[in-house]
């Protein structure tokens, strides 16, 4: 009668320790590849089985005119040319698949240039298989016997396990090997001769401590990432993806038969884990199958012939071995039935495609494209180190830019502490990869400084150990008979007891005497049994008095044990009290430190801050200075010029009074010296406006501004007209600009003045023109007007294109030396030297000089001086 069922035990609650705040680096191995050729330049160094040596090749040398520069950079482990694939395992990846069988996840992944070796190092070659196969292979060595029957456990979508009886899993597996085709493979199919010497490993390794009283389960998926999209490997499409057909025009065939690949998401499950949703996972019970679902999805992994490797990987790929573990139930005989009591962990055995330059590859369309994406995976791979790296060392909290790439991704969990990460760096010692193998160096060098936490140890499900075998029956040991057939077989046979005649009178005698040899045999047994059983009765009594004695003594040692370790007791107790208070200061002091740095670094960005204040006032004050200095100069060259204007203006007006005085004296003298034979009549107004006018031979200056003759009407002054009088200029005069006050001044119609040039009145004109001063040569101010048009600009602005410069000029009269003048003018009747004539004069019959006059800078109308009426 089989026993009632125990209850299951609750599930204890997991107790964060101290094992969650640790932390452990991220294990980066270097391994480095054989040369192709034993006369080939090499650029790597192993010093030993840490540390390798980069050298500058002779060729790199020469171009960066002869710098030598060696670099060493330093690994976990270092593994040389000549190390196998199962010494590469047994450091590397055993590690971490003894994790996986106790529950905890792992990320292995391979690293470097196109050509270095990566896919060899994780597939493997003909008769020397890589990680991936002998991670395989411990596996089910491990787990083989405890594996569940198919389709006890059976994925979801939600990246998690169901558990099925017996009776349902029986029932899916008849219905799967009723299909046509059906998609899990058959253990008992013949192992396919194309990968038959990869999974073929010599070498039997195990796994140590597997629980027995759990059932296992694996299931294998294989992704790749193209183009920074998702592809399941091992989906099953109608027709090949990878390769379509194609017509004679170079156009793909129309085939209702076509499906292309549909890229995969990336979802979060209820532990926060990423997965890919609705990827396909099979369930494996052996290496060969496992290593058939591998080789299929293999087929379909994009690779291209690239001008550094024939067979260059053009995606990354991911292979996820997931192992599902379930304890018995307290009888050890079936699945424990309870999904909360399942332990799910992955190793997830990842190849990156190599990072390259398209200058080397010499790529083109679809092969470079490929490459860019690639390279931006990888750099954002790089990036998330750099930020994770900044953030545990410096103690800052920037954002870890997971979601940039799906690679980073897909896997940001195990770089937050969700199992451990290896990385294996493949590097090419020619001296052609130099640049990227340095790169990939550098990339590692960060990559080690990187921390992940440690891992949570699984719970205990608290069932009693050793189930499995506690109820199945246990046979003799060895061939030995039971006692009970050795004593049957001692007695002696019984005779035939069957009588066939009544006057047969030799069976019962025969029977007589068998019975009491029987009988006499068995109380010989009896008394060998008694006389056994009492010697080993006193036997016992001795033995157990000297257990007792045993006991008694052990007992005085336990109570000096007991009071030695009660003191014990008492000293760890003062102990955790000294160390509380240990830490308690500790704590104390780490805050305390934390706030004074923290007041460093306000100080010093106050610091900062002031002194990059200080700099731009200092900047400023000598911009101030420098434009005060320059103002000063202008200013002061301004009123020497001023001053100058004006000494001439007065030396004009001087030298007009006395020209006007001497005039005067000469018609006072020739009044006096002409004969007074008649009486002088009185010179009408248009006489005295004759004679004064054949006073100097020298024209005027500005006969059309003005006119001697006061009774003609005044001439109107007429602006030069420009050229593009019909347009709207932009006049712009800055603020620095002297008013000159000259007479010709530049006039334009419909212009809008500004002082500083702007959009808004750029955009109302199609001319503009700038008003700019410089001095000359000779120190006079010289005016130039530069105009342009205005062009409207493609981000809607506005440009301006110079097209002409006039220049207006003010010269001083003062530097002008005397000259005759060009016309003789007739006598004068009082013979005075009047032939002779300088500017001043000449200039002084229209034009006077005189300081504020409105008329321009310096200059005032002057007219015939009217006579007084008697």
């Amino acid at each position: 009668m089989k026993s009632a069922r125990a209850k299951t035990p609750r599930k204890p609650i997991v107790k964060k320790g101290s094992q969650t705040n640790l932390k452990d680096p991220v294990g980066v191995y270097c391994r480095v590849r054989p040369l192709g050729f034993p006369d080939q330049e090499c650029c790597i160094e192993v010093i030993n089985n840490t540390t390798v040596q980069l050298h500058t090749p002779e060729g790199y040398r020469l171009n960066r005119n002869g710098d030598y520069k060696e670099t060493q950079y330093s690994f976990k482990q270092v593994f040389g040319t000549h190390t196998t694939q199962k010494e590469l395992f047994d450091v590397v990846a055993n590690p971490l698949v003894d994790d996986l069988i106790h529950g905890k996840n792992g990320l292995l992944f391979t690293y470097g240039v196109t050509g270095s070796g990566k896919t060899h190092t994780m597939t493997g070659s003909p008769g020397e298989g890589g990680l991936l196969p002998r991670c395989l292979d411990m596996i089910f060595n491990s787990i083989g016997s405890f594996q569940a029957k198919r389709y006890v456990f059976k994925s979801n979508d939600r990246n998690s396990m169901d558990i099925q009886c017996e009776v349902d899993a029986l029932l899916e597996r008849q219905k799967r090997e009723a299909m046509p085709n059906p998609k899990t493979p058959s253990s008992k199919r013949q192992v396919d001769p194309e990968f038959a010497d990869m999974i073929t490993v010599q070498e039997f390794c195990k796994a140590e401590e597997v629980d027995e009283d759990s059932v296992y389960g694996v299931f294998v998926s294989y992704i790749e990432i193209y183009n920074n999209y998702i592809y399941d490997l091992l989906e099953e499409v109608p027709f090949d993806p990878i390769k379509p057909k194609w017509n004679s025009c170079s156009t793909p065939m129309r085939n209702t038969d076509f499906v292309p690949p549909q890229s995969k998401l990336l979802r979060e499950d209820k532990n926060h884990n990423m997965y890919v949703a609705g990827c396909t996972e099979v369930e494996v019970k052996s290496t060969e199958e496992a290593f058939e679902v591998f080789w299929r999805g293999q087929k379909k992994r994009r690779i291209a012939n690239t001008h550094l490797n024939r067979e260059s990987s053009r995606s990354h790929s991911v292979f996820n071995i997931k192992l599902v573990q379930a304890p018995l139930d307290a009888d050890g005989d079936n699945v424990l039935q309870e999904k909360e009591q399942i332990t799910i962990s992955q190793l997830s055995l990842v190849d990156l495609a190599g990072s390259e330059r398209t200058n080397r590859t010499r790529a083109e369309g679809n092969r470079l494209r490929e490459a860019g994406n690639i390279n931006q995976s990888l750099m954002t791979l790089r990036t998330c180190m750099d930020v994770l790296r900044e953030n545990q060392m410096y103690g800052t909290n920037k954002m870890v830019p997971y979601r940039d790439s799906k690679l980073t991704h897909l896997f940001k969990n195990y770089f937050d502490g969700e199992g451990k990460v290896r990385m294996i760096v493949c590097v090419n010692p020619k001296a052609e990869d130099y640049e990227e193998n340095l790169q990939v160096m550098r990339f590692a060098e960060v990559t080690q400084e990187v921390e992940v936490a440690r891992p949570v140890d699984k719970a205990i499900c608290g069932l009693t150990p050793g189930r499995r075998y506690r109820n199945q029956p246990r046979g003799p040991i060895g061939n030995e008979p039971l006692v009970t057939d050795v004593v049957l077989q001692s007695f002696p046979p019984l005779p035939s007891c069957e009588i066939l005649d009544i006057n047969d009178e030799q069976t019962l005698p025969r029977l007589i005497e068998a019975l009491e040899k029987r009988h006499h045999l068995r109380q010989m047994m009896i008394d060998e049994f008694n006389k056994q059983s009492n010697a080993f009765k006193a036997l016992l009594q001795e033995f157990d008095n000297a257990v007792l004695s045993k006991e008694n003594h052990m007992q005085g040692k336990l109570n000096e044990k007991e009071k030695m370790i009660s003191g014990q007791k008492l000293e760890i107790e003062r102990l955790e009290k000294k160390n509380k208070t240990l830490e308690y200061k500790i704590e104390i002091l780490e805050k305390t430190t934390t706030i004074y740095e923290e007041d460093k670094r306000n100080l010093q960005q106050e610091l900062e801050t002031q002194n990059q204040k200080l700099q731009r006032q200092f900047s400023d004050k000598r911009r101030l200075e420098a434009r005060l200095q320059g103002m000063v100069t202008e200013t002061t060259m301004k009123w020497e010029k001023e001053c100058e204007r004006r000494v001439a203006a007065k030396q004009l007006e001087m030298q007009n009074k006395l020209w006007v005085k001497d005039e005067k004296l000469k018609q006072l003298k020739a009044i006096v010296t002409e004969p007074k034979t008649e009486k002088p009549e009185r010179p009408s107004r248009e006489r005295d406006r004759e004679k004064v006018t054949q006073r100097s031979v020298s024209p005027s200056p500005v006969p059309f501004l003005f006119q001697p003759d006061q009774n003609a009407p005044p001439i109107r002054l007429r602006h030069r007209r420009s050229r593009s009088a019909g347009d709207r200029w932009v006049d712009h005069k800055p603020a620095s600009n002297m008013q000159t006050e000259t007479v010709m001044q530049p006039h334009v119609p419909h212009a809008i003045t500004v002082s500083v040039a702007n959009e808004k009145a750029l955009a109302k004109c199609e001319k503009y023109m700038l008003t700019h001063q410089e001095l000359a040569s000779d120190g006079e101010i010289e005016t130039k007007l530069i105009k342009g048009d205005i062009y409207k600009t493609r981000g809607g602005g506005q440009s301006v294109q110079f097209t002409d410069i006039e220049t207006l000029k003010q010269e001083s009269p003062n530097g002008s030396r005397k000259r005759r003048s060009s016309t003789v003018a007739p006598a004068q009747p009082d013979g005075a030297e009047s032939e002779w004539t300088d500017v001043e004069t000449r200039c002084s019959v229209a034009v006077e000089m005189k300081a504020g006059s409105q008329l321009g800078p310096g200059y005032q109308h002057h007219a015939q001086p009217k006579r007084k009426k008697p």
